[in-house]
């Protein structure tokens, strides 16, 4: 027999669908659904833009996306949308390798053309090789003032883009900073805590043809820098804002 959390959990599910605004129970916050997580978990787009699991118990709806009630007299029956055009709600459990709790994070820069590597301008990818989400801001510096670049979340054992560099703003990049979240969906994980990672690249080397090889990630020529090595981040430089 069915306890009333469970009748709770199951009539909250059935409620919910992609596309709704919900507003945080226990927290300040609103939202919208993007997926779900097994049976007890919601993911939720805040109004940071960034994804945050959720417990389903932890959310009510406040505004339903209604897929299946069209605008009178506009919409005609031929209209309407099929189911297969409708967004997905179930997304596949994220696949887990050994060793993958080990948290390691690099930035790649990608030569756009590998004919003349050495003044193409540059795709930025982050590579998150580890077993977690990884929510983060990649940022440029310069004295103490800091410029973000781009931020988001990177899934386990994944790349992302982050932008294309024009070779002549390569001089941007003199300072770097991620401030990164380490967490796991629909299951229970190792706490990590968050980071921030500050480095000052050898920007000699992308004007080095030997310095861009091939790793685990590319097949092209990149040029590789850790960020983070076994857990631990790259402290290059230690910024204390003056009070």
């Amino acid at each position: 027999m069915l306890d009333i959390n469970h009748i709770y959990l199951l009539f909250n599910l059935i409620k919910m669908k992609i596309g709704d605004k919900v507003r945080f129970l226990n927290e300040k916050g609103e939202g919208i659904i993007t997926g779900f997580v097994g049976k007890n978990i919601v993911n939720v787009e805040n109004e940071d833009g960034f994804e945050i699991p959720m417990p389903l118990r932890e959310v009510v709806v406040i505004s339903a996306e209604k897929y299946d009630q069209p605008e009178k007299n506009n919409v005609s029956e031929d209209e309407e949308k099929e189911p297969e055009d409708l967004p997905l709600t179930f997304r596949p459990m994220i696949q887990e390798r050994k060793g993958g709790d080990c948290i390691d994070i690099y930035i790649c820069l990608v030569p756009v053309s590998n004919r003349n590597i050495t003044d193409s301008d540059l795709d930025i990818y982050l590579v998150n090789d580890s077993n977690y989400f990884t929510d983060f801001t990649f940022m440029d510096g310069e004295n103490k003032a800091w410029n973000v670049r781009y931020r988001g979340t990177a899934e386990p054992n994944t790349k992302i883009f982050l932008q294309t560099l024009d070779r002549q703003d390569l001089n941007q990049l003199e300072k770097l900073c991620l401030q990164m979240i380490f967490y796991k969906q629909g299951k229970r994980f190792l706490l990590r805590p968050a980071m921030t990672a500050i480095l000052k690249p050898d920007l000699c080397k992308c004007y080095k043809l030997h310095a861009f090889q091939p790793n685990l990630f590319f097949d092209e020529k990149v040029l590789t820098w850790k960020v983070v090595n076994n857990g631990q981040p790259i402290r290059e430089e230690y910024y204390h804002e003056e009070v």
